[in-house]
């Protein structure tokens, strides 16, 4: 599958490995339950691209947590676009776990891969308090930040790749996004200068920060 113009752009000199990871894909995307049948046709525009872009909302040298990785999606294309990233794919099933390292290693990218969930107290204690928590196609918001805000450090955002429901699920989901330690939701739009359908994420400040006696209980839980 030829990479389209704009892939050289958000890409550069790294468009190679972007190509690489689509074409890992296209073989054996399907047949390992990682995309649909459908979806072959449209990894670069509805899928890597669409991750990439994310990056205009990430600072320099951030740490992120791509929670529910699956096929990689966005931290992969993320990681390539902008390798001055930290980041952790989250991912709780074995099958895709074993798929993401096999990604890692044929690319030679520097992502650390991890089995688990977010809402695990042992996830949360070891990788909690990442600058930036990603997460697509996973859950509807307000289990998002339920279950993503607790490994967002004060000041950090979640940032939710989300489509058509954006706007509905902000409206719906405000309140339980604050109870979860969230400030406002807002939807931003990505890659409307360089995509054909831009991206739409709903970033989420973590506003509340960590009790005292949270810290002790998961300083507690951290060492036995």
């Amino acid at each position: 599958m030829v990479a389209p113009p704009a892939a050289g752009q958000i890409f550069g000199e790294r468009l190679p490995l972007a190509e690489a990871y689509v074409r890992m894909l296209e073989r054996s995307g399907v047949e390992r339950g990682l995309i649909g049948p459908r979806e072959v046709d449209r990894l670069w525009d509805r899928h890597v691209l669409n991750s990439a872009v994310v990056g205009d909302r990430v600072a320099s040298g951030a740490r992120v947590i791509d929670v529910g990785s699956g096929a990689g999606l966005p931290g992969v294309p993320l990681a390539i676009s902008r390798p001055d990233l930290s980041i952790v794919l989250l991912e709780p099933m074995a099958r895709r776990v074993d798929w993401l390292n096999e990604v890692v290693e044929t690319l030679g990218l520097e992502i650390t891969v991890v089995r688990g969930r977010a809402e695990e107290r042992v996830i949360r204690d070891q990788l909690g308090h990442a600058d930036v928590v990603t997460a697509r196609a996973v859950a509807p918001l307000a289990k998002l930040a339920q279950w993503c805000l607790p490994l967002v450090r004060p000041g950090g955002v979640l940032v939710a790749l989300k489509g058509a429901s954006a706007a509905e699920e902000v409206e719906r989901d405000q309140l339980a996004v604050h109870r979860s330690g969230g400030g406002k939701a807002e939807i931003v739009e990505c890659g409307g200068g360089l995509l054909e359908t831009p991206t739409y994420l709903v970033s989420i400040e973590r506003t509340q920060a960590e009790t005292k006696s949270q810290a002790r209980k998961r300083q507690r839980r951290g060492r036995e």
